[in-house]
């Protein structure tokens, strides 16, 4: 998830999430500013899906790292989630 200020990112969270193994999907980074445009660029450079959601980026931001999702946004990233398999897929 990521927040886009001008042209660079203000914040970028990554998720992490199988579905056979986590009750939830996990904060594995989470960073603001400069950091998030690294970020997000390294992911970019992997293959890793980068997807521009402001109001989930933020809500996702108060998460710690290595913590679950609380269940409040369970609905939001399961729908993101679900996205992201479809283009997979494809």
């Amino acid at each position: 998830m990521t927040t886009r200020a001008k042209s660079e990112y203000s914040r970028a969270i990554g998720l992490e999430y199988e579905a056979d193994r986590d009750k939830a999907p996990t904060v594995t980074v989470s960073c603001n500013n400069l950091s998030a445009a690294q970020v997000v660029k390294i992911a970019r450079r992997f293959g890793v899906p980068v997807v521009e959601d402001s109001g989930l980026a933020r809500a996702l931001s108060g998460v710690e790292v290595d913590q679950a999702i609380p269940e409040e946004l369970y609905q939001a990233v399961a729908i993101l989630i679900n996205r992201l398999e479809r283009v997979k897929k494809c």
